[in-house]
């Protein structure tokens, strides 16, 4: 009978019953495990046929001084403004950056991870698409580069994670409209792309309550990383349709405030606070443009300088190391209050 032909790693884990990283232990080098486990692995290479990926296997043996940078949307200015700080410390600390986006694909996002590895990075700092994303493809190629994820988590995958602790963000602002005006409904994607926004609806919903009020939430229909014309479209309509249940209105993240606030001026509705404003517009993230919308956007602010800073000096702390932490690390930072015109 022929060997039982197996294509990764995680399928050679599975059938062996030995871990992944125990795997990638051998193959980089087959004294660094235990005699025992060593026969272990060297009866189920018999038994199966499996070829290792030689860049795999030379990861630690062979470092660039190349770190990949991958985002899901370049083209968010949110990306765009924590890849430009990534960028500047890399080159600070003498390693070359290399930038991709997945521009919302989770295909494109396996395939610039695949690009990466043929590379041999020193380590990854990625943020990923989330729910999206192809998890066992992630874990794969985490199991084998040093990889800090940031902004968005996904279970169990990578090194470690930073980012925003959006219960404490979202439950600030939340506390603050329903202090200084009539409790604010929150405006959102039925299907938001970025799980980050899960989680401020769970801390929108959780805050209201705890204030006392009933939540409203105004999911609307669109997909993609469109945010501003959706929040046009849909925000145009709810306003024609007299669909609003408050004058106050929190956004899940400041594109979709952007395009409500376009939808607002077109409707011939003033925002901000005071006598002759019809309603109050709020945001979330602190985009780079938010200062300049028209009124200025109150919003809140994600910490970028420690996002960015802490996830390279994670990754380039592995690297020093040359060992990967025992246990996924994670940490979340606050955000602050943006109090501007628009509420």
């Amino acid at each position: 009978m022929g060997q039982e032909r197996v294509r990764t790693m995680e399928e050679l884990a599975s059938l062996s019953g030995i871990s992944r990283p125990t795997l990638s232990k051998f193959f980089n080098d087959p004294n660094s495990v235990r005699s025992s486990t060593r026969a272990r692995i060297e009866a189920a290479l018999e038994r199966y046929d499996y070829v290792p990926n030689v860049y795999a296997i030379n990861q630690n043996r062979h470092l660039t001084r190349n770190i990949g940078i991958v985002v899901p949307f370049l083209a968010d200015p949110f990306f765009a403004e924590v890849a430009r700080n990534l960028e500047l410390l890399c080159s600070g600390a003498g390693y070359n950056p290399i930038l991709l986006s997945s521009h919302g694909d989770p295909d494109r996002e396996v395939a610039n991870l695949d690009s990466l590895r043929g590379i041999r990075p020193a380590g990854v700092l990625l943020a990923p698409i989330g729910r999206r994303s192809h998890r066992d493809a992630l874990d794969a190629f985490c199991g084998d580069v040093p990889t800090v994820l940031f902004d968005c988590d996904v279970a169990g995958v990578g090194d470690a994670m930073f980012g925003t602790d959006h219960f404490q963000s979202t439950a600030m602002i939340v506390d603050y409209l329903a202090r200084t005006g009539e409790p604010p409904a929150l405006f959102e994607m039925r299907d938001a792309p970025n799980p980050n926004a899960n989680k401020r609806r769970d801390a929108y919903e959780a805050a209201m309550r705890r204030l006392g009020h009933e939540p409203m939430v105004l999911a609307v229909d669109g997909t993609g990383w469109a945010f501003e014309e959706i929040a046009h479209r849909e925000g145009g309509r709810l306003i024609a349709e007299q669909g609003l249940p408050t004058n106050t209105v929190l956004c899940s993240n400041d594109r979709l405030a952007i395009g409500f606030l376009a939808a607002a001026y077109e409707s011939g509705y003033r925002v901000g606070i005071g006598e002759g404003h019809a309603l109050r517009v709020a945001g979330h993230d602190d985009h780079p443009f938010s200062r300049f919308t028209c009124p200025s956007l109150t919003t809140v602010s994600q910490d970028y300088d420690q996002i960015a800073g802490r996830s390279l000096d994670m990754l380039l702390s592995i690297v020093a190391e040359g060992a990967r932490p025992a246990a996924k690390v994670q940490t979340l930072f606050e955000a602050s209050l943006v109090m501007r015109a628009s509420a």
